[in-house]
């Protein structure tokens, strides 16, 4: 399975920004040079006159940065207008995320498919996904009103997307 880690050194963290500033906050992080990953899909905003499909964050508040952990790339990040401050259980301790759980969910934002916010979900089982535009990424399948719904979490932030699944295309982690 390929990551998208590109230095051995550099791990994913969370920030947390401020409300509507998602997109912005990116921008300026991109323009500082930090690798960035926002999670957003397409929703269809209606008002009384028109309406238009317009891209909206996954994890309203969040974004993802990819850098080194030294006080000069973590200053860089919390500096830039916006970022309020690193996700972590401790104080002044940034918690890293696995790499697998931003694989996976850049491989269900990659699939285009209807992405809804579902309850974060510590227990369950484990599966990969061996087939189709999710191949690779990992979850939890859950089955509801006889439908298989495949569950990715990030649990740094305590949210989790889902999306319907064929229980064929998945197998059970050991």
């Amino acid at each position: 399975m390929k990551m998208s880690q590109s230095n051995i050194d550099s791990y994913w963290y969370a920030i947390y920004v401020k409300a509507k500033h998602e997109f912005i906050v990116r921008d300026r992080l991109l323009r500082s040079g930090i690798d960035v990953f926002l999670p957003a899909v397409e929703r269809l905003s209606k008002w009384k006159d028109r309406k238009k499909v317009i891209q909206c964050p996954l994890f309203p508040g969040y974004l993802f940065v990819n850098i080194k952990r030294t006080y000069d790339e973590i200053i860089t990040v919390l500096r830039t207008p916006g970022v309020v401050r690193f996700l972590g259980f401790e104080p002044r301790n940034p918690e890293i995320i696995p790499e697998e759980q931003i694989y996976s969910l850049k491989k269900l934002i990659e699939s285009r498919d209807q992405l809804d916010p579902y309850p974060y979900i510590k227990e369950g089982q484990m599966v990969r996904v061996k087939r189709g535009p999710l191949n690779g990424a990992k979850g939890i399948l859950i089955e509801k009103e006889d439908k298989h719904i495949f569950i990715v979490s990030i649990h740094i932030l305590r949210r989790s997307i889902a999306v319907k699944i064929d229980a064929y295309d998945v197998e059970v982690l050991v």
